[in-house]
């Protein structure tokens, strides 16, 4: 008998009328002859709702005593489908986190995923049609309800089907990955397939559409993910392994992150303990660093890179602290500037795409003041104001 693991995300159990239909598709499924494993999120809104009303309780709530009241949202959808599923005559069990026995470690409001009682949920599905699982939380070795952070959910849904080794569908209301974001460039085209490591690097530097974590947990156990719009007949796209991609292009997609923070320091002392001291810091405020190039010379050196906007108000604090450690530094940290990114597992294999790229912006009078490399992308800093042209201008090069 098929089984598969189906993930719904905020938007498409909306509201009831979306609840009752996503029901519908459900017993459709089963009475083809399926059972399955559904992961929900809250219905859209909820979490920020919940999160409002903690805030106006408290200025400063325990992150445990949040925690607990996130799950709630999750809890609810759980409920609401499975009880229109009962009333459609589907065999259906609701559980949440801690019922699925998904066990976590880490902190209440970003852990991580330890381990889930594959049996569990084997012998529950010898009685039931359908289990649905709250996703986003879990418990951890002290009995403490966590929650995953964001993603969370998909996380869930491809650990789930990791442990279990099956499928992963995940229905949301975009209808695919794009080859850049349409909200960005509107003639993007759909990638019906695309390589797990082309989805990270895509999700790394911008395109958002599922998080890192959870495809690299499908990579580790080559794990299919499929990914489209809830109850669409569109053909969305399956995140697989390389050697199953027929034919690759050099680049595959563009992705654009507006939000970042770019930072140069020069430092006049070659021996600095700067970088040290600098980068102690941001491991102690969790600080993620990201597009980092160093020039040495007989002047000093000069240290660039990138940090997300949502860090900066702990960014201050340290610069503050650091400058007074070593009071020759000097600091640029520019705000207007934005990080344009190609994609493409083809690159391992392909020559002349830096070259290309470099022509492309430089034939339009696009200035970049940092490019950075991986295996499978390159990266630009741009000026804000030049970034949607940026992306139109790879996108014409390679065809996007």
């Amino acid at each position: 008998m098929e089984t598969s693991v189906l993930k719904f995300g905020g938007t498409s159990v909306g509201n009831f009328d979306k609840i009752r239909s996503i029901a519908g598709e459900l017993h459709s499924r089963v009475s083809q002859g399926e059972k399955l494993i559904v992961v929900v999120s809250a219905m859209g809104g909820t979490t920020d709702e919940l999160l409002q009303n903690a805030g106006q309780l408290s200025s400063a709530p325990k992150e445990d005593h949040v925690a607990l009241l996130l799950t709630t949202g999750e809890q609810q959808t759980i409920s609401y489908l499975s009880i229109v599923l009962e009333d459609l005559g589907v065999r259906t069990k609701a559980m949440t986190g801690y019922q699925a026995g998904i066990k976590t470690f880490g902190g209440h409001m970003k852990s991580k995923i330890a381990d889930i009682d594959e049996e569990r949920l084997k012998v529950t599905l010898e009685d039931y049609d359908v289990i649905v699982i709250a996703g986003f939380q879990g418990i951890n070795d002290d009995f403490e309800i966590t929650t995953l952070g964001r993603g969370g959910s998909d996380t869930t849904a491809v650990a789930i089907a990791a442990r279990c080794s099956m499928p992963c569908e995940i229905y949301t209301d975009v209808d695919g990955v794009y080859t850049i974001d349409p909200r960005v460039y509107s003639t993007a085209s759909r990638i019906h397939e695309i390589t797990y490591d082309e989805m990270m690097e895509m999700s790394a530097l911008g395109a958002g559409v599922l998080e890192t974590r959870c495809i690299e947990i499908a990579k580790n156990h080559s794990i299919p993910i499929y990914l489209g719009r809830t109850l669409s007949e569109e053909r969305g796209t399956w995140i697989m392994q390389d050697t199953q991609i027929l034919e690759r292009k050099a680049v595959t997609g563009a992705a654009l992150d507006s939000d970042i923070i770019h930072v140069t320091l020069y430092e006049p002392k070659k021996e600095s303990t700067l970088i040290f001291d600098l980068f102690k810091r941001f491991e102690t405020h969790d600080i993620n660093i990201d597009m980092i190039s160093q020039v040495v010379n007989s002047e000093g050196f000069q240290l660039s890179f990138t940090v997300k906007g949502n860090d900066s108000y702990r960014l201050d604090d340290i610069f503050e602290t650091v400058g007074r450690m070593h009071p020759e530094m000097m600091l640029d940290a520019r705000t207007t500037r934005s990080k344009v990114s190609i994609i493409g597992s083809g690159m391992r294999d392909m020559t002349g795409v830096a070259s290309k790229a470099f022509m492309a912006l430089e034939g339009a009078g696009i200035k970049f003041y940092q490019t950075t490399t991986s295996e499978i992308s390159i990266s630009y800093v741009v000026d804000s104001k030049d970034d949607k042209q940026a992306i139109e201008v790879l996108a014409t090069a390679f065809e996007l």
